[in-house]
């Protein structure tokens, strides 16, 4: 297992094979895709399929989206972390990096999502020299909206994003060193 990184709670890792059930648990649940387009996996390959995707963005772009668990137990609680996107296009804007996290909801409101962001945002100005980090929300998330502006990106303008048909928001934030 490769930890990049820890919290005062958490332990940030690659996603492996291991996280599979937590994985599937996390795309099956209609309440976390509620603002991802309402498209919840339906079938654990997906899942598989997703993690297989995110190890090739390890190796290929040397950076993906990271498995989060409680530093107290190694339960599994969702992932977040940065995304190269060199494949999409958003908001007029590709090969960008991209700040992300997804909990299971019994993990909601306890500022899980806050302190993983933080510690990849230090990652992000800190190992990778990045310049820019970018943030998506679905416009109606206000829970992540908060996220994002409490760990400091800067709300820039909503944006229309044709490909899933859905009203997003646009984020970004300088890197301060």
């Amino acid at each position: 297992m490769n930890i990049h990184l820890e919290t005062e709670r958490l332990i940030i890792r690659d996603l492996t094979i291991q996280d599979l059930d937590g994985m599937f648990a996390l795309d099956s649940n209609p309440e976390v895709h509620r603002y991802l387009g309402n498209k919840p996996i339906k079938e654990k390959a997906e899942a598989l399929n997703y993690i297989n995707d995110v190890q090739k963005q390890y190796k290929e772009r040397g950076i993906g989206r990271w498995a989060v668990e409680l530093k107290d137990s190694g339960e599994f609680i969702g992932w977040c972390g940065l995304r190269l996107y060199n494949d999409y296009t958003f908001n007029n804007h590709s090969n960008f990096y991209d700040i992300g996290y997804r909990l299971l909801p019994k993990f909601w409101g306890k500022g899980y999502a806050t302190e993983a962001s933080k510690a990849c945002l230090q990652y992000a100005w800190n190992v990778l020299k990045l310049d820019t980090i970018y943030g998506i929300t679905e416009i109606e998330n206000e829970a992540s909206h908060r996220i994002l502006l409490k760990i400091g990106l800067n709300y820039v303008e909503d944006f229309y994003y044709e490909a899933e048909n859905m009203q997003l928001r646009w984020y970004e934030l300088k890197n301060p060193n």
